[in-house]
């Protein structure tokens, strides 16, 4: 299924090949690692071009690196501030790598595509 979900997260919602438009982001929605899909939160505070721009570019590096292999959730921190707490979010926009594990946090609007792909470790680090 492909498209975007309300889910009630500040007009964001969920997107990609496995989003689920009914969804409950206090739920806890983590998705089997078998499956290799990529399960990723971006926390948000409003409806900013900052957190715009950081889906944008997300949704982006996700077509090109993971077509058919993701989950973005969009969790609006002003809609939601608990879910904070749970993937220590100190700043915003945080990307949050819940699957496959470890877990990986990216900062920022994610406009530098080399460091989102070697942060969700889709490309190996040039040392």
């Amino acid at each position: 299924m492909s498209g975007q979900g309300m889910g009630g997260l500040g007009g964001y919602g969920e997107t990609g090949p496995a989003a689920l438009a009914d969804h409950d982001p206090e739920a806890g929605t983590d998705i089997d690692d078998s499956t290799g899909t990529y399960n990723l939160r971006l926390y948000i505070a409003g409806q900013t071009s900052r957190s715009a721009a950081a889906l944008a570019n997300l949704k982006a590096v996700c077509e090109q690196h993971l077509a058919g292999r993701y989950r973005i959730e969009v969790i609006d921190l002003l809609e939601h501030p608990q879910l904070a707490a749970g993937d220590q979010i100190l700043a915003i926009p945080t990307l949050v790598r819940r699957l496959p594990q470890p877990i990986k946090r990216l900062i920022g609007n994610l406009a530098d595509t080399e460091r989102v792909l070697v942060g969700l470790d889709l490309r190996a680090e040039e040392r």
